[in-house]
């Protein structure tokens, strides 16, 4: 995954549980796209240190997604989902003739989806 987007995914689930001041200067990286520079300056304090706290979010973000797995959980169940989307589509276009095929893969899928919730 590029790492901007993982970086985005990671905020999203657990942004949150970082102190606003690790939120501030992590949105300013990941959201507004700003240098290091540019952040040192708005914050007054150096680049170095807006180095260190980048990369202290980042480790902490991925220490949580370690231990809670819940942007993996979403992938796998986003992609699905998908899935479910593209069987129906084929279903409803009549590329699927076998109708207790497709349900049995629609339940398969549903039951995996419900299993990682």
């Amino acid at each position: 995954m590029e790492k901007i987007v993982e970086q985005g995914l990671l905020y999203d689930f657990y942004g949150e549980l970082l102190t606003k001041h690790q939120q501030e200067i992590y949105e300013s990286v990941v959201y507004e796209n700003l240098s290091l520079g540019e952040i040192a300056e708005q914050e007054g304090v150096s680049r170095q240190a807006v180095h260190d706290i980048v990369k202290r979010c980042d480790k902490t973000l991925l220490g949580y997604e370690e231990k809670l797995k819940l942007v993996a959980r979403f992938a796998s169940v986003r992609e699905k989902i998908e899935e479910i989307n593209r069987l129906s589509a084929q279903y409803e276009s009549g590329e699927l003739k076998d109708a207790a095929a497709y349900g049995s893969r629609i339940r398969e899928l549903s039951a995996k989806i419900m299993q990682e919730l």
